[in-house]
């Protein structure tokens, strides 16, 4: 069995969606106990998630790899190497 990953393994490429899924969270509750114009926020995460999957970098990335978060490194090892 694997172990879990820990908070140091926290990279971009996992940090981008979980600060998305938290906006939308948090946009949704606003909307339903103060004006449905919050859901404008809503539109706009949605929105910069597609382009982040589409091009691999949106505004919230780019910050976060300033900040010194590192990418994730997704290349598969050859065994044999």
């Amino acid at each position: 069995m694997t172990n879990p990953r820990r908070h140091q393994d926290w990279t971009v490429d996992r940090v981008v969606p979980l600060l998305g899924g938290a906006m939308i969270l948090l946009s949704v509750a606003l909307a339903v106990g103060l004006t449905p114009w919050w859901l404008i926020l809503t539109g706009f995460v949605g929105a910069n998630l597609v382009f982040y999957s589409a091009v691999g970098w949106c505004p919230a990335s780019l910050l976060m790899e300033r900040a010194g978060l590192p990418r994730a490194n997704c290349r598969v090892r050859n065994a044999t190497t």
